[in-house]
């Protein structure tokens, strides 16, 4: 495997941890990332700020920061078919396709309750499994990536340096604003709810990508 490659999975694999609910074993990993991450010049900045976090925060705070920010409403999802597809029952087909990659892989994936286009999830099979097959995956919701990034800028929060990050491992120039993203994908709000969150107008889900 070439540097890059060896690279690329272990920004990977840090990514998917940093961007996982946060727990007793993933505050114990962050020797491990550091020591990893240091391996490769300039590999480590990104993830600078949320790793410190992690060890100089009481766990109690950090959960409540993640659930705050992660899963109590839509401004930072981490599911990729949410930004392409939003709620609509077009997305039980597309989460459909990603569990048929995992298969595809005789891999047994443990979801945790997550769906299926997770990016942890995404990021940590790609890292431990295919990362062939797993960069496709990346490269299709791109979009989503980069949406994802520029809410956690408008929000300050240090996880969009790490999104950064992972498109800086795709192919291209990241787009300069979320215009310029929804102008690349296509955009257009979902045509049926199945009864979720509302949207944030600002941030509605685009369609066709």
């Amino acid at each position: 495997m070439t540097g890059a490659g060896k690279k690329d999975r272990v920004t990977f694999l840090a990514a998917a941890w940093c961007l996982s609910y946060p727990d007793a074993e993933l505050v114990g990993r962050v020797p491990l990332m550091r020591a990893a991450l240091g391996e490769f010049p300039g590999a480590s900045r990104p993830f600078a700020v949320v790793l410190d976090q992690l060890e100089g925060t009481d766990l109690m705070s950090l959960q409540a920061q993640y659930v705050q920010e992660f899963d109590l409403g839509k401004r930072h999802a981490l599911h990729l078919s949410y930004w392409t597809d939003g709620d609509t029952r077009r997305r039980g087909e597309v989460l459909g396709a990603f569990k048929k990659v995992y298969r595809g892989q005789d891999t047994l994936v443990d979801t945790r309750g997550e769906l299926p286009d997770f990016l942890p999830m995404v990021l940590e099979y790609s890292a431990t499994v295919d990362m062939a097959t797993g960069k496709e995956l990346l490269v299709q919701y791109r979009p989503s990536l980069e949406l994802i990034k520029f809410g956690l800028l408008r929000d300050n929060l240090p996880h969009s340096d790490i999104v950064q990050a992972i498109c800086n491992t795709l192919p291209g120039a990241s787009p300069e604003d979320e215009q310029a993203v929804m102008k690349m994908a296509g955009y257009g709000p979902p045509t049926e709810s199945v009864g979720l969150d509302p949207y944030d107008p600002r941030l509605l889900p685009m369609r066709g990508a």
